[in-house]
């Protein structure tokens, strides 16, 4: 499986751009009312993950106690302590802002749709996969806002995180739960439209990504930093990434796991979601101006795992049994 550079991630690039040229629309104030527009584009993605989250999945391999845990510990235990690591060890060099998205994309749950490809193209165990991949998508409505409302409320901000729960809970949870009530009557109809609604999510992400970074252009949070913000956040994202691969690559063989479990741990326990960190960033950081240097390294880290994931899967694939 090669990396692609498919048509999101350019859109990512556009999305970007176009904030810089012309941020006014996608600002507070500006014609999109974004305000109105980010909490109906959240509710939409979550409502779509809702729909094609099948729980009847996480009854297949679920048993393999040892494998979930491990890849439910890297997500959110082992990722958020090397962001707290990094936060110490960055403190006098690295933009505040820019800090808080690296704790963000070590809170983030794993992704769904690519930690399954990968697993599937690299001959490891995809009900292993499906099922930490569902199980972290769930717990992650929980645990990312908790451990976020933790490192803000510990730099002395005054992190008030009851608006956030509310938020939470009215724009992410009730359309992740109505998604999911819907899948009776709508699962089959989505089966069959997977495409165009992959479209409709990933459509309704970019439109976020603009906004978000349209906010932080017209508020000059760019003009503070020079080019030097970007290679940093390529370089934490590296290494954040390569800190992680080889702790639960090393793990997985302590626990004398199989090489099927040990594929679908690798994938499962190293990524970190686009598609959820960028709606959830909204209702997280709504108010913050620079919510598009917070969700910097998210950004990079999304196809740096997709890269790496996909050399990865190909060199497994053909391996001799």
């Amino acid at each position: 499986m090669k990396f692609k550079f498919d048509w999101f991630l350019k859109g990512m690039l556009v999305a970007v751009a176009l904030a810089f040229i012309w941020p006014a629309p996608g600002a507070k104030g500006g014609f999109l009312h974004p305000e109105l527009l980010n909490k109906i584009g959240i509710a939409l993605v979550f409502f779509l993950n809702g729909l094609g989250l099948s729980l009847a999945s996480l009854k297949d391999g679920a048993l393999r106690w040892k494998v979930h845990l491990l890849i439910q510990a890297s997500t959110f235990l082992v990722f958020p302590v090397l962001g707290w690591l990094l936060l110490k060890a960055s403190g006098g060099w690295m933009a505040a802002d820019l800090q808080t998205g690296f704790f963000y994309l070590c809170a983030l749950p794993s992704t769904v749709s690519s930690s399954v490809a990968l697993t599937v193209a690299a001959r490891g165990n995809v009900p292993v996969a499906v099922f930490n991949a569902t199980l972290s998508s769930l717990l992650g409505v929980v645990l990312t806002p908790f451990w976020m409302a933790w490192i803000l409320g510990s730099g002395g901000g005054g992190f008030d995180v009851w608006p956030v729960i509310i938020d939470l809970l009215l724009w992410l949870v009730l359309p992740l739960v109505l998604g999911q009530l819907s899948r009776p009557a709508l699962a089959t109809w989505a089966s069959h439209n997977k495409g165009r609604i992959q479209i409709v999510d990933r459509l309704t992400i970019l439109t976020l990504v603009y906004t978000s970074f349209a906010d932080t252009v017209k508020e000059g949070v760019w003009s503070n930093y020079g080019p030097v913000i970007l290679l940093e956040t390529i370089i934490g994202s590296a290494l954040l990434f390569a800190i992680v691969l080889l702790l639960t690559r090393f793990l997985a063989r302590l626990l004398g796991l199989p090489i099927e479990d040990r594929i679908a741990a690798v994938f499962c326990g190293s990524k970190k979601t686009l598609a959820s960190g960028v709606p959830m960033a909204h209702l997280i950081f709504g108010a913050n101006p620079a919510l598009g240097l917070i969700l910097m390294p998210i950004m990079i880290y999304h196809p740096l795992q997709l890269a790496v994931g996909g050399a990865l899967a190909q060199r497994w694939a053909g391996r001799t049994e």
